[in-house]
């Protein structure tokens, strides 16, 4: 007798793919990607294509986190290693080969032109993530330091091109594995003082530091400049410091209540620069105002808050290092963004993320997001 197998229809097909998804982290993704989207509109429908090349961005990168988000993490794991390698031999062929662009050696040509520095923000919490689970339970100092060294090395090699803004994010991410791991607060506090220290005396010192003729060595001297510009714009409104008082003019021009969808006047005369990337920030605020802002806090807040529930509810250390060094990056994409535009961090090539355009910036959040998605799904499958 012939057993007849009912064909599963596409609906059965496709359940089992999205099952185990964290609704409340696909929602805060949503909800970002919504008010992008949105204000994309608002300060880019006057500027050519942006808001449908941000649109397809956007797409681009949801389609990378759910191809990620289908990764499990011991697989995640597995790829660590050679991820890495391939990230630093990629920076090295930068190095001697590399393409030079305005002053900085970023780019290398593989047939076509990649950023190899993007591929380390994600490269390097999974190297570190890895080391760490693999001494598990036999942690000693000496491991902290062979992670300082993975970090280093091709953090180096970033600074070099030089790429303020990337070597940021990167050193970010593998020293929130590091503290995550377990790192000695007796190691932590002291170069924290010795920054804050930094900082007093550099606000205290400006006017000698910043003396045309002074050389200060440790950064290029358009690094220096930034600085500078930060501690005084109003040296030079209409060259260095243009960016920074028009930003926080912006700001402050939106009030309570901003002047209202499309309506920005700072943003639409141009005197807003970047207005669509990194100044993005500016732009929001004049339109939609300190409620606006809050609001836009709101979403990241929630946003890092469910990806640090998922941190911490992981199944595996690797789970946990790698959940946690991802979540606080956005955190760090968005305080440093926002404190730049705002004049209270120097100006670097930071974008906000979700909703300032970018193409490689936007995939690389959704490389992220999918492994936190992955990691999300694995804790539910091994609860059920």
């Amino acid at each position: 007798m012939a057993v007849v197998l009912d064909k599963p229809t596409l609906l059965q097909r496709i359940v089992p793919v999205f099952q185990g998804f964290d609704l409340w982290l696909l929602a805060a993704i949503l909800l970002m990607a919504g008010i992008g989207l949105a204000t994309m509109y608002s300060v880019g429908f006057d500027h050519g294509l942006r808001f449908v090349q941000h649109g397809r961005n956007m797409l681009l990168a949801a389609g990378v986190l759910f191809l990620v988000s289908q990764i499990p993490p011991h697989r995640l794991m597995s790829l660590a290693v050679p991820i890495y390698l391939v990230g630093v031999v990629l920076l090295l062929g930068v190095e001697f080969f590399g393409i030079a662009r305005k002053g900085a050696q970023r780019w290398l040509n593989v047939g076509i032109v990649i950023q190899p520095s993007e591929l380390l923000k994600i490269a390097m919490p999974l190297m570190l993530a890895w080391w760490f689970h693999r001494r598990e339970g036999q942690l000693k100092p000496l491991d902290f330091v062979v992670a300082g060294v993975l970090l280093a090395f091709p953090l180096a090699l970033i600074v070099k091109q030089p790429d303020l803004g990337t070597s940021l994010l990167v050193l970010s991410s593998g020293l929130f594995v590091i503290f995550f791991a377990g790192l000695s607060w007796k190691l932590i506090l002291p170069p924290v003082v010795l920054g804050a220290v930094g900082v007093v005396l550099l606000i205290a010192f400006e006017p000698q530091l910043c003396m045309p003729d002074v050389d200060w060595r440790v950064l290029h001297e358009y690094q220096r400049q930034r600085v500078c510009t930060l501690l005084d714009p109003s040296k030079d409104p209409l060259g260095k410091g243009f960016h920074i008082i028009q930003g926080m003019i912006a700001i402050g021009s939106g009030g309570v209540w901003g002047k209202g969808f499309m309506q920005g006047t700072q943003t639409h005369l141009e005197f807003i620069p970047e207005r669509t990337t990194d100044f993005i920030y500016a732009a929001f605020s004049e339109e939609f105002g300190l409620m606006g802002v809050l609001g836009l806090m709101a979403g990241f807040v929630f946003l890092i808050a469910r990806g640090l529930v998922i941190a911490v509810e992981a199944p595996t250390l690797f789970a946990r290092l790698l959940a946690g060094a991802i979540t606080l990056n956005i955190f760090v994409y968005a305080f440093v963004n926002m404190g730049m535009v705002s004049g209270i961090l120097p100006v670097v090539g930071v974008p906000l993320p979700f909703v300032s355009y970018g193409g490689t910036a936007m995939v690389t959040m959704g490389v992220g997001l999918g492994i936190l998605m992955s990691i999300a799904k694995s804790r539910r499958f091994m609860q059920s």
